[in-house]
């Protein structure tokens, strides 16, 4: 799109409107009463030592968190939560300015109000994610990338590198960001760089990640290998592909959940209809293409696309400000009530809404379960308890952090499947009886081994799961 000379006092409308919302979840989310969830308690924990690179991903939120709790003092969940709301907040504003100079102040003000209460901003601003921390990066590599082509030299192109580094320290999915600068060079002549641009891109870009890059290199690849496992398809062990085109359907469709159904509808309209916009859909339709072809041939989760929400927000909002304006306050109205639902919801943890289990099943009883091994680890005698399972571990480690307990993960035998297993491993050494913990009753020098507590849990994560806990040798837990 053209350059609008439109200054227009968009700011302090959408400063206000987004400092309002954000100040809403923030006092919310003081009174949420769901469990921390597992990536949540895995993220904590990384944030306690300082890293380059960690297990599962890149550093950057573990960074964040870790920054936060010891600020504040305190490891509640609410502070751990705490930076998702204002991560999306300085989005929603960055995101403004963006729209600001590509279409006017009009849509700069509705383009921030429709990002801070997107669905999918909704719940990353009571779940800290990955995605929420690379939010404001992406978005503003996204300015920096259209400062740099419009002939704002060095500067912006040195920034834009900084900030696609900082998202991609955030989120690998950070490379949608440059494959978005080749495709719209390609698309549009006046989106090309420089080569003294590009170069100094690169550089900035390289200078980020390089530390990340070195602690994978350090570490077999391990959050490399991780991500690509995660990519099933991709993996050396992975079965003939069987293509599943509904998977592919039913995750563009999800689309329509994270995004609001109107801008969706929007974003998709303006793929046909509105040439324009060609050179920014190559920062939407990647992210798009390769997710749901990752859909149709293994799995993919509904918010493994978000990266292109942050320019598909700008131009499904500036699509509908065009053709039906009217739609954009409908928009913001569907997409307003979610937002302050869903926090809602989590005040109300238990709420079936008709169903045999509460809505937010899966964020309840994690802690609870923590406390109940934990005491049973006391009545047996022992203070190291050890698991099998990754979940189990999550959450012990973070309600567990005062109680005086350690806690290690069963070794697999081979390369570690997971973070606790390869920092945590039951120690080599070890001789006194500890308590594990697992679905899997173990067995001790070819006799099953009777458990010492069983754990049934009413609601929750761990409803109907058979978890028992058994008091054993440790020398029987290992290959």
């Amino acid at each position: 799109m053209q350059h609008k000379a439109d200054p227009g006092p968009w700011l302090p409308a959408a400063l206000a409107f987004v400092a309002a919302v954000t100040a809403l979840r923030l006092g919310l989310l003081a009174f949420n009463r769901t469990d921390l969830f597992v990536d949540e308690s895995q993220y904590w924990l990384w944030g306690q030592s300082f890293e380059f690179g960690y297990f599962s991903k890149p550093p950057l939120v573990a960074w964040v968190i870790g920054a936060v709790t010891h600020l504040a003092g305190s490891d509640a969940p609410f502070w751990v939560r705490a930076p998702g709301p204002v991560f999306h907040a300085a989005t929603a504003l960055i995101l403004g300015e963006l729209a600001r100079r590509l279409v006017g102040a009009r849509a700069a003000l509705w383009v921030a109000a429709s990002y801070v209460t997107l669905p999918f901003v909704a719940v990353g601003s009571l779940l800290i994610s990955t995605d929420t921390i690379m939010a404001p990066f992406f978005s503003a590599a996204l300015l920096f990338h259209h400062q740099t082509t419009s002939g704002g030299g060095l500067r912006p192109a040195l920034l834009t590198g900084a900030m696609a580094g900082l998202a991609f320290l955030a989120k690998y999915a950070a490379f949608y960001f440059g494959l978005g600068v080749i495709l719209a060079a390609i698309a549009v002549p006046a989106m090309r760089l420089r080569l003294q641009d590009a170069a100094a891109m690169l550089a900035a870009f390289a200078a980020v990640i390089l530390p990340n890059i070195l602690w994978n290199l350090a570490h077999d690849n391990a959050t490399v290998t991780h991500t690509m496992e995660n990519v099933g398809w991709v993996r050396p062990d992975a079965p003939p592909i069987t293509p599943d085109f509904p998977g592919g359907l039913e995750f563009l469709a999800s689309q329509f959940a994270v995004f609001g159904p109107l801008l969706m509808a929007a974003l998709v309209w303006s793929c046909f209809h509105r040439p324009l916009w060609r050179g920014h859909l190559a920062f939407v339709l990647p992210a798009l293409i390769v997710v749901t072809f990752q859909a149709v041939i293994d799995k993919a989760y509904a918010n493994w696309a978000i990266a292109a929400y942050f320019a598909g927000t700008i131009i499904a909002v500036a699509s509908l400000l065009k053709t039906r304006p009217a739609l954009v306050h409908l928009s913001l109205g569907i997409n307003g009530a979610i937002c302050v639902i869903l926090p809602i919801l989590t005040l109300f943890p238990t709420y079936t809404a008709g169903r045999d289990t509460p809505l937010l099943s899966r964020y309840l009883g994690l802690a609870d379960m923590s406390r109940r091994i934990i005491s049973a680890a006391a009545a047996a005698g022992t203070s190291t308890i050890v698991a099998d399972d990754r979940d189990i571990l999550a959450d012990l480690f973070y309600t567990g952090r005062d109680s005086g307990f350690t806690f290690h993960a069963r070794p697999s035998g081979g390369r570690a499947e997971n973070h606790y297993e390869m920092n945590y491993p039951l120690p080599a050494t070890l001789a006194s009886a500890v308590l594990f913990v697992s679905t899997t009753p173990p067995s001790c020098n070819g006799a099953p081994v009777a458990p010492s507590a069983t754990f049934n849990a009413a609601i929750g994560e761990y409803r109907g799961t058979a978890l028992a806990a058994y008091l054993i040798n440790p020398v029987c837990l290992r290959p």
